[in-house]
């Protein structure tokens, strides 16, 4: 049994609305610090609307984003931050970040939260080792120092460089890549174009691991290198998973923490043992009857 962890995101009352539309109705639930926390439902349930607002890319209708990367957030500190109209503060437990005030280029950097999306978005033309080294172009740029001094040999940078490089080697290990290092990452196969991209969003060191469907269009043996690589990131590195996928056997296989969806509402939130056999997330996925017993794992359901 894995010990309980302190919430990383807390995600209350979240609402978007477009026009007329409610996408998200007054969603709540958190996401644990070293835990994957599955995000599913069926098609049009709202989970990609959820990954927009909590990466900036939409900002919602109402409802916090809480995010604390590192610590735990005083209640007190968490309601200070909400009533002064800031994005963010540096408390004695750690910093506390209200994402729905933030855009996204501040969630990804100030934040350390990382996405990959449903559609691989390598650049195919660079090799697999630039696109990771590619991926720590900040920590890169900050080590030059103003203007160009990196251009000029500044210590700092050659050291940085030298890191960079490094960190690239170890993930490309990690997913059993370092042979095709050099090799142009669009001329690789699809199921190691999809580990190449999450090695290049964990190039970052993030906090927060937002995948949107890693899973998507992987065979079998893809699939379980998937799932042992999330995994070992779950385990082996700081990070956590918010992860939204449609492969019921990788959520139920690899999960600590499900919340399901359905037309822009929560219906069930638990571990993997309880929501396969709970009937709302049966009737959403398959339409049956809710006294009908059905193992959602053992269906092979794909929404």
């Amino acid at each position: 049994m894995r010990a309980p962890h302190t919430a990383l995101l807390s995600v209350e009352h979240l609402t978007m609305r477009f026009g007329g539309v409610i996408a998200i109705d007054d969603l709540s639930f958190t996401a644990a610090r070293g835990e994957i926390t599955a995000l599913i439902g069926p098609n049009g349930a709202g989970k990609t609307t959820v990954f927009n607002c909590v990466t900036g890319f939409y900002k919602p209708s109402a409802g916090r984003l809480a995010l604390t990367p590192s610590g735990a957030a005083a209640p007190e500190d968490l309601l200070a931050l909400t009533q002064s109209g800031r994005r963010f503060s540096e408390t004695a437990s750690g910093e506390i970040y209200l994402l729905e005030r933030m855009a996204d280029f501040e969630i990804a950097q100030r934040g350390r939260v990382a996405r990959t999306f449903q559609n691989i978005r390598l650049f195919a033309g660079m090799t697999a080792l630039e696109n990771l080294i590619v991926a720590q172009h900040n920590a890169l740029m900050a080590a030059s120092g103003p203007g160009l001094w990196g251009l000029f040999g500044l210590p700092s940078h050659r050291a940085r460089q030298k890191a960079a490089i490094e960190t690239a080697k170890y993930w490309l290990e990690q997913i059993d890549l370092i042979g095709r290092a050099d090799d142009p990452a669009g001329a690789l196969p699809y199921g190691a174009q999809r580990r190449l991209e999450i090695a290049r969003a964990m190039c970052a060191r993030p906090a927060l691991l937002c995948l949107d469907e890693p899973a998507a269009g992987l065979n079998p043996r893809e699939s379980a290198e998937l799932a042992a690589l999330l995994r070992a990131i779950r385990d082996e590195h700081a990070a956590s998973i918010l992860l939204i996928e449609h492969d019921m056997s990788v959520v139920m296989e690899i999960s600590d923490h499900i919340v399901v969806l359905d037309y822009g509402e929560k219906i069930a939130d638990g571990a993997p043992s309880a929501i396969r056999k709970d009937p709302k997330v049966i009737k959403a996925y398959l339409g049956v009857d809710d006294e009908d017993e059905v193992d959602l794992a053992a269906s092979g359901t794909r929404a």
